[in-house]
């Protein structure tokens, strides 16, 4: 299988669903938005966009299954499986505010082997498949050089409903604002990995999290010299719920603040 052949055509398809998804911005008012918990909405063009991605999917790889957030279709397959998020940053867009990109990943058995995020505030698109290298809009992305945590930039994402953690988790705002050259919410998990991968952050974590929000961030963030973890530093981080996602020089440190602040407290 042809994965950089598989891959543009993945690229292909999300610019044709986020031209759809912008252009809904331009009757805002008439979206139709649902309430599936606290803080967690979802609009049709969520659920339209998402059946317009796996139908262009399934004609990619016909054999494959898809675990997507709207669950439009729950087909599993034998051995590939995308990982689709129609929407990450369905708040954002509700307000006509950026990011909120497409992020779609594709499995082979349980490992991560493309990813393409497309932010359509900004209209970027990151991309990656194993064996090769990142991209963004078609130029190679690095993680940058930074190699300790006073001088990178972090970002995180505030939990929507899961506030087992909350008050371990304000104690790692505190630390990162005292700590280093700040800290950002962006309200997109793909894209925050996304801008680790191409050097505009040095460090993420979130918990809370589903697969849809970080698998095809993971590969373009590994195939551009980053790593990932879970807050112990383990390989838990697909469907554990919590990432830890950064550049190759602050890891070690970044994991062991992480796991000092949210896990050992």
């Amino acid at each position: 299988m042809n994965l950089e052949n598989i891959c543009h055509k993945v690229i292909d398809l999300t610019e044709i669903t986020g031209n759809y998804i912008v252009s809904e911005l331009e009757e805002r008012e008439d979206i139709s938005i649902e309430s599936k918990g606290l803080h967690n909405y979802v609009t049709h063009v969520d659920k339209t966009s998402e059946r317009m991605l796996i139908d262009g999917l399934h004609e990619i790889i016909p054999s494959s299954g898809f675990i997507a957030e709207e669950k439009t279709n729950t087909t599993k397959g034998k051995i590939y499986n995308w990982v689709i998020d129609p929407l990450d940053g369905t708040t954002n867009y509700i307000h006509g505010l950026p990011p909120y990109a497409i992020s779609i990943a594709l499995l082979k058995g349980k490992e991560i082997v493309l990813g393409v995020i497309y932010e359509m505030g900004l209209k970027e698109c990151f991309y990656a498949w194993k064996g090769g290298k990142s991209y963004l809009n078609g130029k190679e992305i690095r993680v940058s050089k930074v190699r300790k945590v006073n001088n990178s930039l972090i970002a995180t994402g505030f939990p929507y409903y899961n506030y087992l953690y909350l008050d371990n988790f304000m104690k790692t705002i505190k630390f990162f604002m005292e700590s280093s050259h700040g800290l950002r919410r962006l309200g997109s998990a793909a894209t925050d990995i996304a801008y680790v991968a191409c050097g505009r952050f040095e460090g993420f974590y979130e918990y809370g999290l589903n697969p849809w929000d970080v698998a095809a961030g993971v590969i373009i963030l590994k195939q551009a010299g980053g790593k990932v973890s879970d807050f112990k530093g383990g390989m838990d981080y697909l469907f554990g719920g919590e990432i830890i996602a950064t550049n190759d020089g602050i890891f070690d440190e970044f994991r062991d603040i992480i796991n000092h602040l949210m896990v050992n407290k």
